[in-house]
Formats: C-alpha cells, sequence, structure tokens
C-alpha cells in the first residue's frame, strides 16, 4: 500500500499554482511594459514643470507629482527598467565570476581548491553593501558601476554551488569511466561535468537578480548609483524623502511599491522552479 502511495503524483495546493501564475503574469506585464514606454509614453529626464510640483494623486497623474512636477507613475516605469536590467547583467557577470572561480576549484581540487574558498570565506566577511559602496566610490558613477558593485559582491554563492556541485560529480562512477576511456580534463568538464552545472547556474542566476535589484535601489538610495535627474526607483525613493516632510507622501509610494511587488513575484518564480528543480522537495510534494 505505501509502494502505490508513493507512485501517486499528488498536484501542488491551488493556491500555490495561483500564486505563480499571479506572479507570472505581474513580471510579464512589469517587463512588457518597461520594453514599450520609450515607444508609448517617451520620457524627457531632465523636464521639469513648476507649476505641477506636489499634485496629489488624481486622473492626470494617478500617483501624483514629485518636487519638481514630474509624473511619478511616468518615472517609476522608467526606474523599474534600470533595475530590471541592473539586476539581470549584474546576476549573468557574478553568475560568470562564480561559475569560473567554483569551476576551477571543484576541478583542480588540492591545494588551489583550498586557497580560492579561503578567498570566498574572506570577501564573504565583508558586508555586501559596504563593499559595493566602496567599489562605486572608486569607479565613477553610473550604470556601469552599479552593475559591476553588483555583481563582485554576489558571486560568492554561486561559486560554492559549483564547487560543491562538481565535488560531488567526480566522485560518480561515469566519470570515472570517462577517464578510463582516454578523455581528458577538458573533455570531462565540457561533456561530463557542465551538462549537469548548468541548471544549478540558471537557477543561481535567477535568484540572484531579486538580491540585485534591492542592491542597486540601495545603492541609488544612497547617492551612489543614476545620476539624479535619471530615473531610478532609488533615485526616486530618495528624492521622496524630502517631500515626505511636506505631506506629499505619494512621491515615495509607488517606487517602493513597485519594487516590492516585483521583488516578491521573482521570489515565488524562483522558489516554484526551485522546488522542480531540487528531486528531496519534489518527492516531498508527490508524497
Amino acid at each position: 500500500m505505501a509502494e502505490t502511495l508513493r507512485r501517486v503524483r499528488l498536484p501542488r495546493p491551488l493556491p500555490g499554482r495561483l500564486g505563480v501564475t499571479t506572479a507570472t503574469a505581474v513580471l510579464a506585464s512589469a517587463v512588457l511594459a518597461c520594453l514599450l514606454a520609450p515607444v508609448l509614453w517617451p520620457l524627457d529626464q531632465s523636464a521639469v514643470d513648476l507649476a505641477r510640483i506636489r499634485l496629489a494623486p488624481s486622473w492626470a497623474h494617478p500617483a501624483g507629482t514629485d518636487d519638481l512636477g514630474r509624473d511619478v507613475a511616468h518615472r517609476t516605469l522608467y526606474g523599474l527598467r534600470v533595475s530590471l536590467l541592473v539586476g539581470a547583467v549584474a546576476a549573468l557577470v557574478a553568475t560568470m565570476i562564480g561559475g569560473i572561480v567554483g569551476g576551477i576549484a571543484g576541478t583542480l581540487g588540492g591545494p588551489v581548491d583550498r586557497i580560492l574558498m579561503r578567498i570566498v570565506d574572506t570577501v564573504a566577511a565583508l558586508p555586501h553593501l559596504l563593499l559595493g559602496i566602496f567599489i562605486v566610490a572608486m569607479l565613477r558613477p553610473g550604470l556601469g558601476a552599479v552593475i559591476l558593485s553588483v555583481g563582485l559582491t554576489h558571486w560568492l554563492s554561486t561559486a560554492r554551488i559549483v564547487r560543491s556541485e562538481l565535488l560531488s560529480l567526480c566522485t560518480r562512477p561515469f566519470i570515472d569511466a570517462a577517464i578510463s576511456g582516454g578523455a581528458g580534463r577538458l573533455r570531462v568538464l565540457t561533456r561530463h561535468l557542465l551538462p549537469h552545472v548548468l541548471p544549478k547556474l540558471a537557477l543561481a542566476t535567477t535568484l540572484m537578480v531579486p538580491h540585485a535589484v534591492w542592491h542597486e535601489t540601495a545603492l541609488s538610495f544612497l547617492g551612489l548609483g543614476l545620476p539624479p535627474h535619471l530615473a531610478s526607483l532609488g533615485n526616486m525613493i530618495n528624492d521622496g524623502q524630502g517631500s515626505l516632510l511636506t505631506g506629499a507622501w505619494w512621491a515615495s509610494l509607488m517606487p517602493g511599491l513597485v519594487i516590492v511587488i516585483v521583488t516578491l513575484a521573482l521570489a515565488a518564480i524562483v522558489a516554484r522552479w526551485r522546488d522542480r528543480l531540487d528531486p528531496r522537495v519534489r518527492a516531498e510534494l508527490q508524497l
């Protein structure tokens, strides 16, 4: 009876499916709006309208205007474009760095593995935000500096994942068989190890995007991201601090809500994907 029950695939609870579907719809709508914004709703980043300073939300301005008369909803859309771009590119940079370091450590092993892991532990001991601030301060502030800052502070977990996966794979019988058959180290890495590591790398990249978005927002909030006149969620929240003192709460409300909703949608989608890839979690869902 128990064996029969183990073979029965129980469906996931309905709220979980609805949550993932809703998250996917929210994220797809956000990405589509960001892609079509320059065509359907162009924005002049330097435009200022002093006659419409701190207007409350209305039909003309659904999210109100800021202290320079700029439409908050309009700028939030363009700020989301920056956050998603930085999050995606920085996650790819971090995955490349972590994949290379973890691949070298897991493949070569021995002293090389110990040295690289001590470097990883040393960098991990430093606060990510402070390290990111230091990197941006050493470079010229801008989009490239923010992406590099996020990438150089978020590769540690990927390196550890790749290293542990390679160390586990190297003990498998099919690797011993490939080496016994005359396969060189490069062939074993490209033909037998990488196909097993790539799904974990893709998952690590997706997991990193929400962290990268929040990191970019924090840097922009501290004035170390994009120039103040350019639309960025962090810049808008930072600018909205002064408006809060005058009662214009809407200047920070929409960019704050957007970043929370988008990152929660990303987290829900990643959690679903992680459950499908992890055999232990998948077994628990089946029985």
